[in-house]
């Protein structure tokens, strides 16, 4: 049995929540506090200013903006984990200590992607930095490993040093590497002192469950949430493996295409929002073509996103 000495507030199923943009390039807060509602009332946390919300397409003002305007419009803190991590350890500070200051349950951290052939001590150095300079003893960090976009490996070694000389500060991870035998080992290694692991897609939900992670974060919880979050609340359950493989089916047809200017196409259909189909450079909208076949793809398996 695991036991945690970390108490989170944070939900087993979060979204890198999908951001919309406004015409000038701005992220449109106001419509983005309305999906990340919807999100929550599907029983899911947010992960804003991941992946799947074009964070890097984004400077560290324009996300600190818009998480000031989320927490003004009522959005609960307990149940965000915000994306902090830049290459600069100067704006990986900001948004972290800004984070904090606004009680975020935690933050999801990428290492520093842009350099390559780091080391494990060039790692640890970036990460203990970001941490004291924070300063702030609130501070809750999970490790973003997705070395299919970073081209960084992080080393079950550095995870055990960083928990070791932080053990109340690095607190869990997101695991995209898409290697479950990876994911295990983190889990089989480091869950038993508390570290919270959640997979980085929903098809690993139910093996992150049973191995003793927390759940995960996942691109798709954007558009299937309460699928989702209600495999998490009830794996133990006969049906369990049938709904995962419900959850497999919807990510299948996701995954056909670019999933952001996917998951944006379904969004923008089902909320009745072309706006919500703008993406920044240099990724690009799906062709009309592909626009529709999806929805035709969706439409065929009677998916649906009531009450967006």
């Amino acid at each position: 049995m695991t036991i945690s000495l970390h108490p989170s507030t944070l939900p087993a199923v979060l979204s890198p929540v999908l951001t919309p943009f406004k015409e000038d390039g701005n992220p449109d807060a106001q419509k983005l506090l309305k999906q990340c509602q919807w999100l929550e009332s599907n029983g899911v946390g947010q992960a804003i200013f991941g992946t799947n919300s074009e964070a890097n397409s984004m400077s560290a003002q324009q996300k600190m903006n818009t998480l000031n305007a989320l927490i003004e419009g009522g959005l609960n803190p307990a149940h965000m984990m915000p994306g902090t991590g830049a290459s600069s350890i100067d704006a990986t500070v900001s948004m972290t200590r800004h984070a904090v200051q606004h009680q975020c349950a935690g933050v999801l951290m990428l290492p520093p992607f842009y350099y390559k052939d780091v080391t494990d001590d060039g790692l640890f150095a970036y990460f203990s930095e970001v941490i004291q300079k924070v300063g702030n003893e609130r501070l809750q960090v999970y490790i973003y490993n997705i070395p299919p976009v970073t081209k960084i490996n992080l080393s079950l070694s550095l995870l055990e040093r960083l928990t070791k000389e932080y053990p109340k500060t690095i607190v869990g991870m997101k695991d995209s590497s898409g290697d479950w035998a990876y994911t295990e080992s983190v889990i089989k290694l480091l869950a038993p002192s508390g570290f919270r692991v959640y997979a980085g897609s929903e098809v690993f939900l139910m093996r992150a469950l049973r191995a003793g992670g927390v759940g995960c974060i996942s691109a798709t919880a954007n558009v299937n949430p309460r699928a989702i979050a209600e495999l998490a609340a009830h794996w133990r359950e006969s049906d369990a493996d049938q709904r995962q493989a419900n959850l497999d089916q919807v990510r299948s047809i996701f995954a056909q295409y670019q999933m952001i200017a996917g998951m944006k196409t379904a969004v923008a259909h089902y909320s009745k929002d072309s706006e919500w189909l703008r993406v920044r450079p240099p990724l690009m909208q799906l062709s009309a073509e592909q626009q529709a076949k999806l929805l035709s793809e969706l439409q065929k398996m009677n998916f649906s996103m009531p009450g967006l």
